[in-house]
């Protein structure tokens, strides 16, 4: 018996204004909390949200604050690559997630949280955050602009240049955690770009 194909639509049907809205709102959100979680049991991942947690970690400062810094030059190369209507979306998501950093701790504060549990549930939620603001055109700025370039014109899957990454930032926090965190945040980082890879691959998706 032959496997059954897939069912291609006839046309593309464009998300509607109030649909993106409510992505950029779920994503920003579910990013946030996945990033409270992980950095409650005491993990770090990659990307920009990664790098943001080493340099809070590092440096004392706010992860809100550190984000938001990070990503300015991603918001630039956006705007360069992408065009503004990406660039203003990611932009607005990116400081969605800064504001819902700062409410976590206030509204549900954690404690005792596993670090193998943080790492896995925290990173599955950051997945799940990216593949909705990827498909309403948007994203967590930094290295998903460069993840979602490098598909767009070279055919590389997003999940797989963000792993590369995520890699450099993992390395660079040896500083600040000790090996078996680590080697649990090194698991959690591909737990997550695996759940990128099997969402959000080229000719799967047809939302506009």
């Amino acid at each position: 018996m032959s496997a059954p194909t897939e069912v291609m639509p006839a046309q593309v049907v464009p998300h509607a204004w109030h649909e993106d809205v409510l992505a950029l709102l779920i994503g920003s959100l579910l990013a946030s909390l996945g990033l409270y979680v992980l950095e409650s049991g005491g993990a770090v991942t990659g990307g920009t949200p990664g790098l943001g947690l080493v340099l809070s970690h590092a440096t004392s400062w706010p992860f809100a604050a550190v984000y938001v810094v990070v990503n300015i030059p991603f918001v630039l190369l956006g705007i360069v690559q992408r065009g503004w209507r990406f660039t203003v979306r990611s932009a607005i998501a990116v400081g969605l997630l800064a504001g819902f950093s700062l409410v976590h701790p206030h509204l549900m504060p954690l404690e005792d949280v596993s670090l193998v549990y943080g790492a896995i549930v925290g990173n599955v939620l950051v997945g799940v955050a990216i593949v909705v603001l990827f498909r309403h055109g948007s994203s967590l700025g930094g290295f998903g602009v460069l993840a979602l370039l490098c598909q767009d014109k070279l055919g590389w899957r997003a999940g797989y240049v963000q792993l590369a990454c995520d890699a450099v930032v993992l390395l660079l926090s040896i500083a600040v955690v000790p090996p078996v965190t680590l080697l649990v945040s090194a698991a959690g980082a591909v737990l997550l770009n695996f759940v990128l890879a099997l969402n959000h691959r080229p000719g799967r998706y047809f939302g506009a």
